[in-house]
């Protein structure tokens, strides 16, 4: 087995050749939402709610319902709010949601959202039975429902196995946002040829600030300033790319929308700032880095 250190070797941020934004740009920020199916016939993802007296019942219904409301309404909120902006996000999809909640999906499709793999059922990818299999099944299943495959992936909670990227090389993924590693595209050897990172988050994503570190909602908005405006004076001499993590069930709440907007009006306040997709900063990597070679 290939070990994650031995794909990347090391680069140190400041040896590198620069990478030009186009048209004078400065940084790059790209936004993700993620819409997973969670199964109520099967433990919860994630929980809000501890069971009574610590014993997990299934169904657990408190914590499906939770993520409910994200289908039924958080994502509507989040859908408003980056047309409101103009932004155009990456939608990081289980394959199963383009047939069990195909609204949600149609409406990411004619907004012209990008669509990343995200797995088909939401759970870790080293529960899986056929990695290979799953992969397949979403690939299959996006492009069923968009017309054509994704090229990029996001395993459910970022998780790999020693073989995962060489399956999704293999499979014919081109960039993942799994490897929180870098402020810069990294590229990934594997069995099939390089997948480049792209650059993702843990800590600027809602799932870390709210459910798991149990913030108040207005770190919204203050932990991702802080990040745009650090990344912002950084990328004067060397580009930078910002990830801004969604869920509709966290950050697509009554509580917690108004922060998203205060923060994408503090983003575009700014000059040279790029609202792209995944695949945007893929092919200008690519781009870039083949002009070096």
């Amino acid at each position: 087995m290939t070990l994650p250190k031995d794909r990347v070797p090391y680069s140190a941020i400041v040896d590198r050749p620069p990478l030009v934004l186009p048209g004078g740009g400065r940084i790059a920020v790209w936004t993700i939402v993620n819409v997973e199916e969670w199964s109520i016939e099967r433990a919860m993802p994630r929980s809000v709610l501890p069971p009574p007296m610590g014993k997990p019942l299934l169904p657990d219904l408190p914590n499906w319902a939770w993520h409910e409301y994200g289908m039924r309404v958080g994502f509507w909120r989040l859908l408003e709010c980056l047309q409101k902006f103009g932004i155009t996000p990456t939608f990081a999809v289980n394959g199963s949601v383009c047939k069990s909640y195909p609204r949600i999906a149609d409406a990411a499709l004619k907004a012209g959202w990008e669509f990343m793999g995200h797995g088909f059922l939401q759970g870790p990818m080293h529960a899986l039975d056929d990695q290979r299999a799953a992969i397949r099944q979403t690939v299959e299943a996006i492009r069923e429902f968009t017309g054509k495959p994704p090229r990029g992936w996001e395993s459910p909670g970022l998780t790999e196995t020693e073989e995962t990227i060489d399956v999704l090389a293999e499979e014919g993924i081109e960039y993942v946002a799994d490897w929180v590693l870098d402020d810069q595209p990294v590229d990934i050897q594997t069995s099939a040829g390089t997948v480049v990172s792209v650059p993702y988050t843990v800590e600027t994503n809602d799932i870390t600030m709210m459910a798991l570190q149990q913030h108040s909602s207005g770190e919204m908005f203050r932990r991702g300033a802080d990040q745009f405006d650090r990344l912002y004076m950084e990328s004067e001499r060397i580009t930078r790319i910002m990830a801004i993590s969604l869920h509709p069930y966290i950050t697509g709440v009554p509580h917690r929308i108004g922060y998203l907007e205060k923060l994408y009006a503090h983003i575009l306040e700014r000059p040279g700032v790029l609202m792209w997709t995944g695949e945007q900063i893929l092919d200008w990597y690519k781009e870039q880095r083949d002009a070096d070679n």
